[in-house]
């Protein structure tokens, strides 16, 4: 269900996926992020670390009302510290889909589905 944002000048309809997707490039901005990941869950235990082209699928969009919800997927970097990853996560998506689309986003969680050891 795309969001509509109305304006003296008319309204935009946004998609969903276009909101996934700027939501997970902040996202990879952030320091100790490795990549998205599936959010289907682990496979043989091991969750799917995502590309470029495949940002969306690691973001899941709902709407409430006027506001939006987030639910972020994503693999960090081995010795950082996860609390604080996810919470710049957090604070750089909020912010980026507030300025640059200005939306009204009420919440972001951010699910860590693995760590990865960097080489």
């Amino acid at each position: 269900m795309p969001l509509q944002l109305v304006s003296e000048n008319g309204k935009i309809d946004v998609a969903d996926q276009v909101i996934a997707v700027i939501a997970g490039s902040a996202a990879l901005d952030c320091y100790g992020l490795v990549g998205m990941a599936s959010r289907k869950g682990l496979k043989d235990g091991i969750a799917e670390l995502l590309g470029r082209e495949n940002l969306s699928r690691g973001v899941e969009v709902r709407h409430e009302g006027e506001t939006v919800h987030l639910d972020l997927y994503v693999i960090v970097s081995y010795g950082t510290k996860i609390s604080e990853v996810a919470h710049n996560i957090q604070s750089k998506v909020k912010y980026v889909l507030e300025e640059v689309v200005g939306l009204r986003v009420d919440v972001v969680n951010v699910n860590v589905q693995g760590v990865r050891v960097l080489k």
